[in-house]
């Protein structure tokens, strides 16, 4: 499928491009007409800024689903899909399509950019270029963390997540020296361990995380609010000043929440941003890396550089959040705080839930966690070691869709693809859930004893991982 020759629907002006890779939004509008905008003043500037806008939807869209997949967050009474938290993941499922259709789109605006846009404009800039190029590269990086394969042109072969993430190396390679901003060139280094780290390729992977800690606060979001005209709708879910928050998070990440919040009364004034590239990441890259090659001294000090150089200095506010009753869904929730215990075997632990009616609460913007200095340094088997990696990215990276990727699951692709495209085969209409995975809603489930006053999860899922730790949906360095 390609853009039609007369009428371009462009990204400027939020009408959005394709449906999926199949499906065409045909608009006949003579402020549209292609020849009108290409070559016409600031219509590179329009199609970037458009990119950007694009990017924040794709990225809303993919966390407020993969958290719920995930044991991050179990949907208590929305209308979002009710089968995710189970987990059931079927090709034919509306949202499994709309988040493919989120991912095609992005790829197809970057693809007519580069080709069309760009070179029509005399005004365009090697800046533009590199941004729409790694933008791109991201879009394929979520194609292969989150789908069993993808396509990555209109009615193309199901691309493996391999062949995708090579893909994306080659096109950050090609937009990192295009930079001119250090910070800029370093996201495309994270994004490029990012894709190493997937591949298992441990030594790529350590080398360009290792470049982008000259910056240990590296921080790349993508916003949302006013300037985007976009709200940040995983923050929707998990935020609202009635206290009617329909995502609730595990016990145990009860002081991660909420990452995202709004404090001016008006919430579409206060749509906070969300993290897709952020030096933690490359400290946790490096860590596992040197884990899984027995280098457990080397590690212990990586991570604890992080937390002292990275985690700690990230901004943490104060926020009332006394509107906050975890009521109204199909789980009762804690709303005193609790000790927890991370599964029935685990020794309790206190400071996890905020009894939120007592004052104010610390609210993590970019990251936060509770494993300590201490913890890393009692930490002396690579078990041991690599189960505090796994804890401290579901901590760090909670609410920003990365969990899922983590747990081994992924999407299929949907039956709109496959009725459209002949490339598509039996085998990638199937979810992958790796067997390790509890079912029946297993993964956010916990007990509460009011009489002990202790909250006990169902399962561990990093003690999970780790007992499963050889098994190829998961561990990259260890497979």
């Amino acid at each position: 499928m390609t853009v039609m020759k007369k009428y371009i629907i462009y990204p400027a002006l939020a009408i959005g491009l394709m449906l999926s890779s199949c499906e065409l939004v045909e608009v006949e509008n003579p402020n549209l007409i292609e020849d009108r905008f290409l070559g016409a003043k600031n219509s590179s500037v329009e199609w970037t800024n458009g990119m950007r806008r694009d990017m924040s939807l794709v990225v809303a869209s993919n966390t407020v689903f993969t958290e719920l997949v995930s044991d991050n967050y179990f949907n208590n009474y929305t209308s979002s899909s009710k089968v995710f938290d189970i987990p059931q993941i079927n090709f034919f499922d509306q949202d499994v399509a709309n988040i493919q259709a989120g991912i095609n789109r992005l790829m197809e605006m970057c693809d007519y950019g580069l080709t069309k846009v760009l070179p029509a404009d005399q005004e365009s800039t090697l800046q533009q270029k590199a941004e729409i190029t790694m933008y791109k590269a991201y879009g394929h990086i979520v194609s292969a963390d989150l789908f069993v394969g993808m396509p990555a042109k209109p009615l193309g072969e199901v691309l493996s997540p391999e062949a995708h993430r090579n893909a994306a190396i080659t096109l950050l390679i090609e937009a990192q020296p295009l930079f001119t901003e250090t910070n800029d060139r370093l996201v495309c280094a994270l994004l490029k361990a990012r894709a190493y780290y997937g591949l298992g390729k441990a030594s790529e992977a350590r080398t360009e995380a290792t470049s982008v800690l000259q910056n240990p606060l590296l921080l790349r979001q993508v916003m949302y609010g006013q300037n985007s005209g976009l709200n940040n709708s995983f923050q929707g879910n998990i935020y609202t000043t009635t206290g009617v928050n329909p995502f609730a998070p595990l016990p145990r990440l009860d002081f991660l929440d909420p990452k995202y919040f709004n404090v001016d009364p008006v919430a579409a004034n206060d749509q906070k941003p969300i993290a897709i590239a952020k030096a933690e990441e490359a400290y946790l890259i490096i860590a596992e890396a040197m884990v899984s090659a027995n280098e457990l001294s080397t590690a212990k000090s990586t991570l604890k550089a992080m937390l002292a150089d990275c985690v700690s200095k990230r901004t943490v506010v104060s926020l009332n959040d006394k509107a906050e009753t975890r009521d109204g869904g199909n789980r009762k929730y804690p709303l005193t705080a609790m000790k927890v215990k991370f599964d029935a075997a685990s020794p309790e632990k206190d400071g996890y839930i905020y009894d939120r009616q007592a004052g104010n609460i610390n609210a993590s913007l970019v990251s936060g966690t509770k494993v300590t200095a201490a913890e890393i340094d009692a930490a002396n088997t690579q078990d041991a070691l690599l189960y505090l990696v796994y804890l401290l990215r579901q901590e760090i990276f909670i609410g920003e869709g990365r969990r899922m990727t983590d747990l081994g699951i992924r999407f299929p692709v949907s039956q709109r693809e496959q009725l459209g495209n002949t490339n598509v085969k039996a085998e990638h209409t199937k979810a992958i859930l790796p067997a390790f995975i509890p079912k029946n809603m297993e993964m956010d489930d916990f007990d509460i004893n009011a009489t002990t006053g202790i909250v006990t999860m169902k399962h561990d899922m990093n003690k999970v991982l780790i007992q499963n730790k050889t098994a190829p949906e998961i561990m990259p360095f260890i497979n």
